[in-house]
């Protein structure tokens, strides 16, 4: 029973700390807005741009470079806010893998075009 109870708080303690969220900001510069979203989060009142996505790193590699299209959503060619968020599911699925796939969710939000 003693086993069962700590085995217990250990997964619940890796479950919590690998759950995550990093966001980067540009202080200069303006978030594009979007006057139809209806967020209730920080992103409210802008235009967010979510990937979700699976990548594929070879063993060997060091990094990773994921490349974002351009596209009607991001005018400007800038990135005004960028968030990164890792969940557990992302993390079992690393280990599983040996850390040749992982799972990666992003927001982003282009910055306003420059009149």
């Amino acid at each position: 029973m003693k086993q069962l109870k700590w085995l217990l708080i250990i997964v619940s303690c890796a479950i919590l700390t690998s759950c995550y969220s990093v966001r980067l900001r540009n202080v200069n510069g303006t978030p594009q807005p979007d006057p139809f979203s209806n967020r209730k989060d920080y992103y409210r009142g802008m235009a967010v741009v979510e990937l979700d996505t699976i990548i594929s790193i070879k063993i060997t590699s060091k990094d990773f470079t994921y490349l974002i299209k351009e596209k009607e959503a991001c005018e400007s060619g800038k990135l005004n806010i960028i968030e990164y968020r890792n969940t557990f599911g992302g993390v079992l699925l690393s280990a599983i893998t040996f850390g040749k796939k992982r799972k990666v969710t992003i927001k982003y939000v282009c910055e306003k075009p420059s009149n």
